[in-house]
């Protein structure tokens, strides 16, 4: 039986795995999020969901009303494995989730989708020494997916630094293959799986794994002045004189001295900051090489991302605003809706279109084919002995 192309989103947010994929010809059949407030603001969007959307915990869903997919995606909520957080991993109050998907796959038996696309922070991968990783994997081993991973910035299609650990499982047939040295080089250098993911990859060879190669990821050349949006300047957005030295008083020595050769300029030069707390201190940390930092969800004043819009004589700031916070996550028309804090929260809790696009191109959609074809792919098969050393 041949497998159109549509997906089930899981933990959906506001829609921009769904964006992300359909840009690479896929249909989304199913949606579910327990968030009522993303669901308003990816109804807003969309005007669809009344077709699709479920509304509620993962762990009260009933596989039976899901229809039959090609792939189930799962952006399950990141606040336990985050290096940000507290580290409690797939057993923490948010990123058990995890558990309610792998619940419904499980459920959905004989109807369960050949693909599975899951995402989150780079930080799932040394949660708990590694263990959240190698149970979730060992899970969709179980049920009848072999594994692969990868990891992807988002600034090489954005201007953006968003890392995020992306795998895939597939009921694609696998064979064992042997990996000599070459090879393994061949892993090392590659711009998708670093280092520190191989050696895991390497270190579980109980694990199902089916590695494919994958081309180079592009290098964006999408500089953060960019996606600046065309504020006035009398807006009540800009910050007053005394809140713009509060800032700059907060900024380290370093920083200070960019910012004023800037102000010089003839042209306006963007810097992008968060405060952090340094041994007690509240900082401004300035980000100058032309990216924004990773976007986060607005929970706490420091999550907000800063602005400061430099040259002609002038230091002026504000926040990002949720329009250009949506061109950094690639969502340059999005519909946004609801209040700031609400929009912030979606784009920060989100996927990078461009980047589920790319893995869509370059990786579910061959997969798909082969899937129809039956074709079989190679998983590792590996000695760590013969091949670790020198590395």
């Amino acid at each position: 039986m041949k497998h159109s192309k549509s997906f089930a989103e899981f933990f959906a947010g506001i829609g921009l795995m769904r964006i992300g994929l359909e840009r690479a010809g896929w249909r989304v059949a199913f949606a579910n999020d327990i968030d009522p407030v993303k669901e308003s603001i990816y109804q807003a969007h969309f005007n669809d969901t009344d077709e699709h959307f479920l509304l509620g915990d993962i762990h009260q869903v009933d596989a039976g009303i899901i229809p039959k997919v090609s792939l189930a995606t799962a952006s399950f909520p990141c606040t336990d494995l985050s290096l940000a957080g507290r580290r409690e991993g797939l057993s923490g109050k948010h990123s058990s989730a995890f558990w309610g998907f792998v619940n419904v796959l499980e459920d959905m038996e004989d109807s369960r989708p050949p693909i599975v696309l899951l995402e989150n922070v780079e930080g799932f991968l040394t949660s708990n020494k590694g263990q959240d990783f190698k149970v979730a994997l060992i899970a969709l081993n179980n049920l009848g997916y072999s594994v692969d991973a990868f990891v992807i910035d988002a600034v090489r299609f954005v201007p953006q630094s968003r890392v995020r650990l992306f795998v895939v499982g597939s009921r694609l047939p696998t064979k064992p293959m042997e990996v000599n040295e070459s090879q393994l080089s061949l892993f090392y250098g590659s711009n998708l799986r670093p280092k520190k993911l191989i050696d895991f990859i390497l270190n579980n060879t109980n694990i199902q794994w089916s590695i494919r190669e994958l081309p180079s990821l592009p290098k964006s050349t999408t500089h953060l002045s960019e996606i600046i949006e065309d504020i006035p300047e009398d807006s009540k957005s800009w910050w007053n004189e005394d809140r713009v030295q509060y800032l700059l008083n907060q900024t380290f020595d370093r920083h200070r001295v960019l910012i004023e050769v800037a102000k010089t300029g003839n042209e306006y030069t963007y810097f992008t900051a968060f405060r952090r707390e340094r041994e007690g201190r509240s900082m401004a940390e300035i980000r100058s090489d032309g990216i924004a930092g990773c976007l986060r969800t607005p929970k706490g004043g420091s999550a907000r991302q800063i602005l400061l819009c430099v040259g002609k004589g002038q230091i002026k700031i504000r926040l990002l605003s949720p329009r250009e916070c949506a061109r950094l996550m690639g969502a340059d028309d999005y519909a946004i809706s609801g209040n700031i804090n609400q929009a912030l929260f979606g784009f920060g809790d989100a996927v990078c279109v461009p980047v589920v696009t790319w893995i869509a191109e370059n990786y579910l959609n061959p997969l798909l084919l082969e899937i129809q074809n039956m074709k079989p792919q190679f998983s590792i098969k590996y000695e760590p002995a013969t091949v670790i050393e020198g590395f």
